[in-house]
């Protein structure tokens, strides 16, 4: 996974009046929970907008003077009104204790039923996974290709050694809708199949033929 550094300067003073001066300087209040004691710090607010304002999930490095700290984004709290960053919590992770977080969903492949006229939804578009830190994916890549009208892909269809998926093993992730045009096609389709396979083999003579033949 991906890692974004943030540079920041520790907090010494953590009330209001102190944490509102920040604000208004333009500086972000933090915390880093998971370690000994918490730490509170802070940093300007553009330094977040590759961590906030993306898809993609990022491990931090959070650069407090010549200290290092890895961490994850755990909360973000923005103004109601002018959705500037309020606050903003961090994890510390290790390289040694698993950490649990949200990671997305990607699907790959031309799916046989998208082709046939079915619709492809996204049920499940993030899905929280526990690994060491080393094994944290940038995504989950969900392969649809195999998938037909009808389909329904769970869970297990994404697990991997790598890392333990926090759902239920009936959770889905995707599924191709059906609709009229798309059962159609799909028909068309096995019956082509069924005629392909058919191709070389002996058809036995039906009643029909039989009496064609005594009128001959």
């Amino acid at each position: 996974m991906k890692s974004i550094t943030i540079k920041g300067s520790k907090r010494e003073s953590v009330g209001k009046k102190a944490t509102q001066a920040l604000r208004n300087a333009g500086m972000v209040p933090c915390v880093v929970y998971g370690g000994d004691e918490p730490i509170s710090f802070s940093a300007n607010e553009i330094a977040f907008k590759d961590l906030i304002y993306t898809p993609n999930v990022h491990t931090v490095v959070i650069e407090l003077g010549g200290e290092k700290i890895q961490a994850i984004l755990q909360d973000i709290q923005f103004h109601p009104v002018t959705d500037r960053i309020l606050h903003i919590d961090f994890y510390e992770i290790f390289d040694d204790k698993e950490v649990t977080m949200e990671i997305p969903v990607r699907t790959v492949g031309n799916s046989r039923g998208v082709r046939s006229g079915g619709v492809l939804r996204i049920v499940t578009r993030r899905l929280r996974i526990k690994a060491l830190p080393a094994n944290l994916p940038d995504y989950i890549e969900a392969d649809i290709t195999d998938m037909r009208i009808g389909n329904k892909m769970y869970i297990g269809a994404v697990e991997s050694e790598n890392y333990k998926i926090m759902h239920p093993d009936n959770t889905v992730i995707c599924q191709i809708r059906t609709s009229r045009t798309a059962i159609a096609d799909e028909v068309e389709d096995e019956d082509a199949e069924t005629a392909e396979g058919a191709e070389g083999e002996e058809v036995p003579a039906t009643e029909t033929d039989d009496v064609a033949a005594v009128k001959e």
